[in-house]
């Protein structure tokens, strides 16, 4: 009788070689990774790792790993996302296990799509493993849901850095967030907030309530909270900059009563 050969199980990919998996690493506590993210993390023999992701992440890889740092970060330098995908593609072809460590959700502004297309389109083996995206993050610590049915009917993740000649249309949506009641959280717009402000306006009561969150997760995470019509305003007179997530709705009108209750419990 012959032996079969080893095939790595459907519930475990992280065993196979000469793969990709693209691993959300949340917004930067390690503690919010999943379970499945860390064990992506400790088979990997290659890690490609993005600028916002925390040391205490990556030091959950394995002795040997190799760790490549790839930052990507709106206004500095980056390393070019062809070079990135290039990177993967020849890696896993030499057989290493890779894992391409992305902050947030790979699948939430992170690139994670056009990174499957073309691994994909290479003949690699690409899997996804889901991350906390730092909107959520930043308002579950506050004690403030997205979705509070008092105050909103949904949620809306919007980029505030939109790809040349692709101008978002931020009175439309501020029409539709007023008329159906819905929570808008900004990814990346800190740069432009003055230009989102006045086109948010358009739609939206320059009271509607508005917070933003800088370094969410994390020891040194900062939040403010306003009012839309003071948006720009108070950026600029906080100093708040990148990485940081605006959430723009009424549901915001309850961070004064959580905050309360954070402190209260000793969990501010």
């Amino acid at each position: 009788m012959t032996n079969a050969k080893k095939s790595s199980s459907p519930r475990d990919p992280f065993g196979a070689s000469g793969s990709v998996t693209l691993v959300g690493a949340g917004p930067g506590d390690p503690d919010l990774l999943t379970l499945k993210a860390v064990r992506a993390i400790e088979a990997a023999t290659v890690l490609l790792v993005d600028e916002l992701v925390g040391d205490g992440v990556v030091a959950l890889a394995r002795p040997g790993t190799r760790v490549v740092h790839v930052g990507k970060r709106g206004g500095c330098r980056s390393t070019p996302q062809a070079f990135i995908e290039k990177l993967m593609i020849t890696a896993a072809r030499e057989g290493e296990r890779v894992v391409r460590l992305k902050g947030g959700d790979p699948f939430i502004f992170g690139r994670g799509g056009e990174e499957v297309e073309h691994l994909r389109a290479a003949g690699i083996c690409v899997s996804v493993v889901n991350g906390i995206t730092a909107g959520l993050a930043a308002m579950g610590s506050l004690g403030v849901a997205l979705t509070h049915r008092d105050h909103a009917h949904g949620v809306v993740f919007v980029t505030g850095h939109a790809r040349p000649g692709h101008d978002f249309d931020w009175p439309a949506l501020a029409s539709v967030a007023h008329a159906t009641r819905l929570t808008l959280v900004i990814y990346m717009g800190v740069r432009g907030v003055a230009e989102i402000e006045r086109g948010l306006l358009r739609g939206l009561p320059a009271d509607t309530p508005a917070v933003v969150v800088q370094h969410a997760s994390l020891p040194l995470q900062r939040q403010v909270a306003t009012r839309l019509g003071e948006l720009a305003a108070t950026v600029a007179r906080e100093g708040l900059a990148s990485p940081a997530v605006i959430v723009v709705g009424d549901v915001v009108s309850g961070l004064s009563a959580a905050q309360h209750e954070l402190e209260r419990w000793g969990a501010a």
